[in-house]
C-alpha cells in the first residue's frame, strides 16, 4: 500500500493540508481530486520528497516514514510526471529515457547503444513504439508523455502520478494512454491521475480521493460518485451543469461576420456570423484546425483570403494589433506563455491591452482611474488577491485565467474570442468563468469559445461549429447541442 496517514503541512501559518490519510494499493488506478488549492500539489510534493511535512507518516509499502527526499522517493519508486514532463527537448528519446538511470548508477560515460536498448525495453514493457532518435522537441506531446511513462518505468516504479494527463491530447491518443496505463496496473503500478476532466477520471479511475481546503471530503470506490457527488465533496456547493447560454433576441444586430476565410494548410472556406450578445462555440479534435481559426480572427495566423467584417466594417487583420484596433479580444489557451506577464504585478497585467484609453495630457497615466478599474474588476471577477500589486504567479490557475480575462475585457471589445477558457481550471472556478461570460454576452458582447470540452459548449454555446481537417463540417443550434450529438459529430 502506499499513501499517507495524518499528513499535515503548513506555509507561514497558512494550513495546506490537515490531517490527510490517504491510501492507493498496488495495480489501482486513482484520481487526486480537488479545486486549485485545495491541497492536491502539496500532498503530491510530500509523497515525492520535494516537502517535508509537519507531522503525520508517508506509507511506502512496508515502510511507515517521516520525511523523504526525491533521490529516496525515486529510490522506492515513487514518480511524478508534470505538465510539462520534465524531458530534455534536445536530447533523443532514447537519452531522455535512458539518462536517469545513468545517474542513478552514477555512469561516467554516455553508451549510446545501451541508451537504446534501454530504452527498447522500457517501451516494450508498455507497448509502445517510438523512433528512438528523434529529439523529444520533434514528437507530438503524447509521445512526451509515453517517454516520461517509459522513463518511470526504467526507473522502477511503484506509484506514478500524473498530472493533468490529457490536457492536450486527442480523443485517439487518450485512448493509447489509458490503454498504457491498464498494462501499468497489469504490472502491479498504482497510478493517481490529478485531473480536472470528470467524464475522464469516472472513465479510467477506480477510486477516488477528493480534497477541499486541505481536507479529505470523500474517498472510496468511483462508482460510488456520479459528477455531481464530485462537483459537491471538490467545492461544498451544489454546481448544476444546466445550460447557461442566454437568450438572444432574434432582431440583434451581426457583430462579426467570417466569410470564406482560407489559410493553406490550416483551414478553407471557414464562414459564420456572431450576433451581439450569441455565444458561438468552435470544437474539433487536436489539429482539426480550431486553434488556427482562433489565432487567424486575432491576426495571429494568416488569412490568405476570405474577409472578416466587425460591425459591418471589413477589416485587414496583419497582426494583433489591428485586431484590437477593430474591437477584437484574444484569450489564449496557454495563459502560462500567451496570456500573461508572469513576472509582473496582476495591475499590470489587467491593464496590459487597455493602457492606451489611461494616457492623460502628454502621455501621463492616469493612476487614480487605473486603480478605480483594477479593483472593479479584481471584485467583480472575484480574483482572489489581497494586494493587485502581488505577481501573476502568486495566484492559483483559476484566478490566473481571470486575470487574462480581465485583461481583455478591460479594453471593452466588441467580439471576445476564448481558446480554451478553462483548460486546467478547477469545476468551481470553471463554472464561475462560464457565468462571467455569460454575463457579457448578456451585456451585449459577441463571443467565439474554441474548446474541446464538451460538456462546457454544451452549457455555454447558443451554436456549435464542428471542426474537422479545416472545415466547418456540422452546425447544431438549441436542443440539438448535447453532448452525444457532438461527441458523435467529432467521430463521424
Amino acid at each position: 500500500m502506499f499513501g499517507t496517514d495524518g499528513i499535515s503541512k503548513a506555509f507561514g501559518g497558512a494550513k495546506a493540508l490537515s490531517n490527510v490519510s490517504f491510501q492507493v494499493t498496488p495495480g489501482d488506478i486513482h484520481c487526486l481530486a480537488g479545486e486549485n488549492g485545495s491541497g492536491k500539489s502539496t500532498l503530491i510534493k510530500i509523497m515525492s520528497g520535494v516537502e517535508t511535512p509537519d507531522s503525520g507518516t508517508i506509507i511506502l509499502g512496508e515502510e511507515r516514514l517521516k520525511s523523504l527526499t526525491p533521490r529516496e522517493a525515486v529510490a522506492k519508486g515513487v514518480q511524478v510526471i508534470f505538465q510539462d514532463f520534465s524531458l530534455i527537448p534536445n536530447l533523443s528519446v532514447a537519452e531522455n529515457i535512458a539518462l536517469s538511470t545513468d545517474l542513478l548508477e552514477k555512469r561516467k560515460f554516455v553508451n549510446p547503444a545501451r541508451n537504446r536498448e534501454v530504452a527498447a525495453k522500457a517501451l516494450d514493457l508498455i507497448g509502445v513504439d517510438l523512433d528512438l532518435d528523434a529529439t523529444v522537441q520533434s514528437i507530438p506531446v503524447s509521445s512526451k508523455q509515453l517517454v516520461a511513462i517509459a522513463r518511470a518505468l526504467n526507473q522502477g516504479v511503484k506509484l506514478l502520478f500524473m498530472d493533468e494527463a490529457t490536457t492536450a491530447l486527442t480523443r485517439k491518443e487518450i485512448d493509447q494512454l489509458f490503454s498504457v496505463v491498464r498494462s501499468l496496473k497489469e504490472k502491479g503500478v498504482a497510478t493517481v491521475f490529478v485531473s480536472h476532466k470528470l467524464d475522464e477520471v469516472q472513465e479510467i479511475a477506480e477510486s477516488i480521493t477528493i480534497l477541499r481546503n486541505g481536507v479529505v471530503t470523500a474517498e472510496g470506490p468511483i462508482a460510488d460518485f456520479d459528477r455531481k457527488a464530485i462537483s459537491l465533496a471538490m467545492t461544498g456547493l451544489d454546481v448544476t451543469e444546466v445550460r447557461l447560454a442566454p437568450e438572444v433576441p432574434s432582431d440583434t444586430a451581426t457583430v462579426l461576420e467570417v466569410s470564406n476565410i482560407s489559410s493553406k494548410g490550416r483551414f478553407k472556406n471557414v464562414s459564420f456570423s456572431v450576433k451581439a450578445g450569441e455565444i458561438l462555440g468552435i470544437t474539433g479534435l487536436l489539429g482539426s484546425g480550431r486553434n488556427e481559426i482562433a489565432e487567424a480572427l486575432f491576426g495571429m495566423t494568416a488569412i490568405e483570403s476570405g474577409e472578416v467584417s466587425v460591425k459591418g466594417t471589413p477589416i485587414a487583420l496583419k497582426g494583433p494589433r489591428s485586431a484590437v484596433s477593430a474591437g477584437i479580444g484574444y484569450v489564449p489557451q496557454d495563459r502560462l506563455t500567451q496570456g500573461l506577464f508572469l513576472n509582473q504585478s496582476i495591475r499590470r497585467n489587467v491593464m496590459a491591452s487597455a493602457i492606451e484609453r489611461f494616457l492623460g495630457a502628454a502621455g501621463f497615466i492616469k493612476g487614480a482611474e487605473i486603480n478605480d478599474t483594477v479593483n472593479t474588476w479584481v471584485t467583480d471577477l472575484k480574483i482572489k488577491t489581497d494586494n493587485p500589486d502581488n505577481p501573476a504567479t502568486s495566484l492559483s490557475g483559476g484566478n490566473q485565467q481571470r486575470v487574462v480575462l480581465a485583461k481583455w475585457l478591460a479594453m471593452s471589445p466588441s467580439v471576445l474570442i476564448l481558446n480554451g477558457p478553462t483548460v486546467g481550471v478547477d469545476i468551481g472556478s470553471k463554472r464561475e468563468i462560464l457565468e462571467i461570460i455569460r454575463d457579457k454576452a448578456l451585456e451585449g458582447m459577441a463571443i467565439v469559445i474554441v474548446s474541446d470540452d464538451i460538456p462546457e459548449i454544451v452549457q455555454i454555446a447558443h451554436r456549435v461549429l464542428v471542426v474537422h481537417q479545416g472545415e466547418v463540417s456540422a452546425e447544431l443550434t438549441d436542443t440539438a447541442i448535447t453532448e452525444s450529438s457532438l461527441y458523435k459529430e467529432l467521430a463521424a
